[in-house]
């Protein structure tokens, strides 16, 4: 028997700019389908006003901290400076103040810059960089933030509450994608059950989504598909603040790690996967299709969406009317007999959905 991968079935949607690839090679490699709508794109700030000007500010007086969220924003900054004309009295400043990387990445670039960072968390995480600076005191301070392509309002808020002067770095921003075909799309796949989970790694994403779904009509849609049958997964709270003002449950890894959360978005799917025994034979549902008896089953959008219907009750009699709102289409009572049939031929065995004279339909669940 062929070996069935643990996401064979699901389909993944990515919204991300960056390292969109690398997501999503991690759900490929466990057998998921992965299609790209990318919400946002990164706008490189080198010849941005905002940006020379946090630089110019941060040049005229001390800086006791200055903290990089991200390799790549770090050595744009520097590089912006150059241009300028002042890349040495920014490096000669930044020297001078104790450096805080949130990562490995933006340690690499502080490093690749001549200078040595002071804090860098195990966690890589904003928070616990937030949490070491409000913890060694910063009140009468001046911090710079050097931004990761959106503002990090609690961070920066928590540190002015604490009596800090902060300086904010906008290194690089977002905007919408060149081409919104692809997240389109996407939004239809969510709307009409062919994708499975979404994860964000980015609250601008996040945003942007729910922007061009609340522009196109789509976004009462989305959201009731986001809260009930789509898993939508965050890297971090920041992320996840988008959804949750709409009440949109996600679930979030302890480490804001893309690996992470490539495994809490599996955890997720797994959990979700009913299994059930009917007709004599054992059925898990996975995503877009079903393994019955450890047997992989193909099966068309709107069979699942019945199968999914019916598993939610092994046994109970669903009538035609009922079904009806379960086709991701509608329809009538005749599209509901043509889909149990084309889903009884995809399992393969005629048994497992039962038809209850002038009642409906059942899932022959074993007693």
């Amino acid at each position: 028997m062929t070996e069935v991968l643990p996401l064979a079935g699901f389909v993944i949607g990515i919204t991300a700019a960056r390292r969109a690839d690398e997501l999503g090679a991690l759900f490929v490699r466990k057998g998921a389908t992965v299609r790209y709508g990318p919400a946002i794109r990164i706008v490189p700030l080198a010849d941005d006003t905002e940006l020379r000007s946090a630089t110019m500010r941060l040049l005229e007086d001390r800086v006791d901290a200055v903290v990089a969220t991200t390799g790549i924003g770090f050595r744009g900054w520097v590089e912006a400076a150059e241009g300028w004309g002042l890349g040495e009295e920014l490096l000669d400043r930044l020297g001078k103040s104790s450096l805080l990387a949130r990562g490995p990445k933006a340690k690499g670039a502080i490093r690749a810059a001549g200078l040595s960072e002071d804090y860098s968390p195990a966690s890589e995480s904003n928070a616990e960089v937030l949490r070491h600076l409000l913890d060694s005191g910063v009140d009468g301070q001046r911090i710079a933030v050097q931004l990761h392509g959106e503002p990090l309002p609690y961070f920066v808020d928590s540190l002015r509450a604490a009596g800090a002067e902060v300086i904010e770095v906008p290194v690089y921003r977002w905007v919408g994608p060149a081409d919104p075909g692809p997240l389109d799309r996407l939004l239809d796949g969510v709307l009409d059950g062919s994708v499975d989970a979404m994860p964000f790694t980015s609250a601008p994403a996040a945003a942007s989504m729910l922007a061009v779904a609340r522009r196109t009509g789509r976004l009462p849609g989305i959201v009731r598909a986001l809260e009930k049958r789509v898993v939508a997964a965050c890297v971090g709270p920041i992320t996840a603040g988008p959804l949750a003002a709409l009440g949109i449950p996600t679930v979030q890894p302890a480490r804001s790690r893309i690996g992470a959360l490539a495994r809490t978005v599996s955890d997720a799917l797994e959990a979700r996967s009913p299994r059930l025994s009917a007709g004599g034979r054992s059925i898990e549902l996975r995503g877009q299709g079903a393994l019955v008896d450890g047997q992989w089953c193909d099966i068309a959008p709107a069979p699942m969406a019945l199968l999914r219907a019916l598993a939610e009750s092994p046994g109970r009699v669903f009538s035609r009317r009922e079904l009806i709102s379960s086709l991701p289409d509608g329809g009538e009572e005749h599209a509901v007999e043509t889909a149990i049939g084309r889903l009884r031929s995809s399992l393969g065995s005629p048994k497992l959905v039962q038809t209850v004279v002038k009642r409906g339909y059942r899932l022959a669940v074993d007693s």
